[in-house]
């Protein structure tokens, strides 16, 4: 990562401040704070400019009438919290989502690019990264190098040129993540280029191994995965950790694996805190009703971790691994003033935010807003056809058979599908995936989904596409067009009324509210799916992977029905 360079002048007037010609704008006295590489409590003054910190230490600076003099008597302070693995679109977009995890003492994203990758050409998705970059918020990105499922025109979208601008971008910090790893054991080398083009300009690469061998995580690290986020269990955490590896700790809607794992951490009397950090891995909206990085650490706290080591692992851990510590994670001269006031150090919920010198939050009152994002170069969905009998014609001999929220396999198909509705005394339902733009399609049965679901309609998916759900045809084409009219969205029909919906006006795939109103209306959502038989965790999840051909057996996308083991086209995609 390049030093974001402050400019001649500024600098100059930072040593002026040290020197006591000139006067900081904050000065944080009486402060008990974090020192990250001390791993101890330090007490002293902290003097802030604009958005840096410029000294720590018993000193007093010249104090003038602009000065701002915070007095932290009785509060804990410790460097703003990192999120080192976030997915900002899950209904949410980023903007929305920092403006909420900001109040919670969260103030850096190392974030997925997938979404704008694949909506935006990349000047477009540069304007809106330099256009966020301007908020007092830190946002840094991943470079994909593939698209998580079976694309017709990967091979335009995912090229030297496109994934090389993004490589080339200082606020681009990690390669992947390498959901599409298989292809470089089986010897893709255009991949492990932009492995080293990345690893050349000093990104971290993280990889994506769930349930992976010794011999296969050895090979990876070989080609050049430095870090992963896929242990489930304790075994897991030190296979990766024997290889080598960075290991990430995830706490999310679907992969709640957090507490157990700090559990058996702890009883194995493992010392490698030091190794460790932690993620929501992109939880979607009502996950986060009690949190973000303050909820992973309130985790660790109560697992019995150390509170110094719970704060390291979502701060000056993540900032030292992406060799960002001279900016993040430590509270001490020349870093950005991102600082959490805490009751004390039990208490990860700050009373007070600092982001980049500027208070986000005081005294438990949120103080500003992060300034809202223009998404217009975003295309709307701006669905430009109708859905009529003829695509509801199913007649494949087999369909998709959810196992949980994630996975799904193939399964023999025993009922008419010519008839307009059916029965609710099964859990098969029917299923479509049609084009944004209204080119092709491809319908089959999903089983286990629901068992008395209508008619239900997302443009919410893996690629933008349109998934329509449900035992009654006409129901289903109504919620298409109420879909249509909002202009993107989540939506339940029955007996021809809305049930429910959730609007998503950018691109058809985020929402524009506060995350607190989305956490409220996807509760809706679930618990209307959930009356309707609904019975896994996570169906925003579900919608999301019924496409990813990371995931066993068979996937529904724009080619048609996938068998991801076989890596084969089953069924293709039928044109309009």
């Amino acid at each position: 990562m390049q030093y974001p360079i402050w400019k001649i002048e500024e600098i100059r007037h930072q040593i002026d401040v040290v020197n006591g010609t000139k006067s900081p704008d904050i000065v944080i006295t009486n402060a008990t704070f974090l020192h990250s590489h001390l791993k101890k409590w330090i007490t002293g003054n902290i003097w802030i400019v604009k958005d840096r910190i410029v000294y720590t230490g018993s000193g007093m600076p010249l104090v003038s009438d602009q000065t701002e003099v915070y007095d932290a008597t009785g509060q804990k302070i410790v460097p703003g919290y990192i999120e080192p693995h976030v997915h900002p679109f899950q209904l949410y977009n980023p903007q929305t989502f920092a403006d909420y995890a900001a109040q919670l003492g969260t103030t850096t994203f190392i974030a997925d690019n997938l979404t704008l990758f694949l909506m935006l050409e990349n000047k477009k998705a540069f304007s809106l990264m330099d256009e966020l970059k301007e908020l007092p918020f830190s946002f840094y990105w991943w470079a994909r190098f593939d698209s998580q499922t079976e694309l017709k025109n990967e091979e335009e979208l995912f090229t030297s040129k496109t994934i090389g601008e993004w490589i080339e971008r200082s606020d681009v910090i990690m390669g992947g993540e390498l959901t599409g790893w298989p292809r470089l054991l089986s010897g893709d080398d255009q991949m492990l280029y932009w492995m080293q083009q990345a690893k050349t300009n000093g990104m971290k690469i993280e990889g994506h191994f769930p349930g992976a061998s010794e011999r296969t995580l050895a090979r990876m690290r070989l080609l050049g995965a430095d870090g992963d986020h896929e242990a489930m269990t304790i075994e897991e955490v030190e296979r990766r950790i024997l290889q080598g590896y960075a290991v990430t700790l995830r706490h999310s809607s679907i992969r709640p694996d957090l507490p157990q794992l700090l559990k058996d951490i702890l009883e194995k009397d493992l010392q490698i805190f030091d190794h460790l950090m932690m993620t929501t891995d992109g939880a979607t909206p009502s996950f986060h009703i009690d949190g973000v990085m303050d909820k992973c650490i309130q985790v660790a706290l109560d697992a019995g971790v150390k509170p110094i080591d719970a704060y390291l692992m979502s701060s000056f851990n993540v900032a030292k691994y992406y060799n960002m510590s001279n900016l993040h994670g430590v509270i001490a001269t020349g870093r950005y003033a991102d600082l959490n006031f805490l009751k004390d150090e039990h208490s990860p919920v700050p009373l007070s935010v600092l982001s980049k010198g500027i208070w986000l939050k005081k005294e438990q009152q949120k103080t500003r807003a992060l300034d809202p994002i223009n998404w217009s170069s975003i295309p709307d969905l701006n669905l430009s056809f109708d859905v009529s009998e003829a695509d509801f014609q199913f007649s494949m001999p087999f369909g998709i058979e959810m196992v949980n929220d994630v996975i799904t396999k193939p399964y023999s198909i025993s009922h008419d599908t010519t008839e307009m509705e059916l029965s609710k005394n099964h859990d098969e339902s029917f299923l479509l995936l049609i084009d944004r733009k209204g080119k092709w399609k491809v319908s089959t049965l999903i089983k286990g989904f629901a068992t008395s679901l209508m008619g239900f309609a997302s443009s919410y998916s893996n690629t933008g596409d349109i998934l329509l759900i449900g035992k009654n045809k006409e129901s289903m084409q109504q919620a298409f067009r109420e879909v249509k009219k909002m202009n993107g969205g989540i939506v339940i029909v029955e007996d021809e009324q809305i049930i429910c919906s959730v609007q998503l006006p950018i691109g058809g795939v985020l929402s524009n509210k506060p995350v607190e109103d989305l956490i409220e209306e996807e509760l809706v959502l679930k618990r209307e799916l959930a009356a309707r038989g609904f019975k896994h965790g996570d169906a925003i999840y579900t919608l999301l992977f019924l496409q990813a051909t990371h995931l066993p057996y068979v996937r529904i996308t724009q080619k048609g029905i996938f068998d991801v083991m076989k890596k084969q086209v089953l069924f293709p995609a039928l044109m309009r």
